[in-house]
């Protein structure tokens, strides 16, 4: 068995600006982590398709378009729907901090706007691994 954390970075939706999602999946890479990018414009199923399919840890959602509190929750009812709602899901781009605690409640676990430093998205990694354990 391998310990390695697999995460899946995803750009839902009709957003078609991806370069925060491309430095955090680099990042996360450079970092250790195994970083599956599914590229721009994907369907809440075809995210959650390919999380299962590639049996990851958690899913990271980046989202400019204002989109967030439709898509972000259907991520995770999909998630609950296919029984695999052991994958942590976070969230990051342009979110409104009146949006954050919403996304929180529908079980989004982080929610990284722009600036946050990759030392903090690998700090909750690091904290959701040791709960796990």
């Amino acid at each position: 068995m391998t310990d390695i954390v697999r995460i899946l970075i995803a750009k839902p939706g009709l957003d078609g600006h991806d370069r925060g999602a491309k430095y955090i999946a680099r990042a996360l890479k450079e970092n250790g982590y195994e970083v599956i990018y599914t590229g721009l414009r994907q369907t809440p199923e075809s995210i959650v398709k390919t999380a299962i399919q590639e049996d990851v840890n958690y899913i990271g959602l980046s989202l400019l378009s204002g989109a967030h509190n439709e898509l972000f929750p259907q991520v995770i009812d999909l998630l609950k729907k296919n029984e695999a709602d052991d994958i942590v899901v976070f969230g990051g781009g342009v979110i409104p901090e009146d949006d954050i605690a919403s996304l929180m409640e529908k079980g989004v676990k982080a929610i990284f706007t722009p600036g946050t430093s990759i030392k903090e998205v690998i700090s909750f990694i690091e904290n959701n691994e040791k709960k796990n354990k």
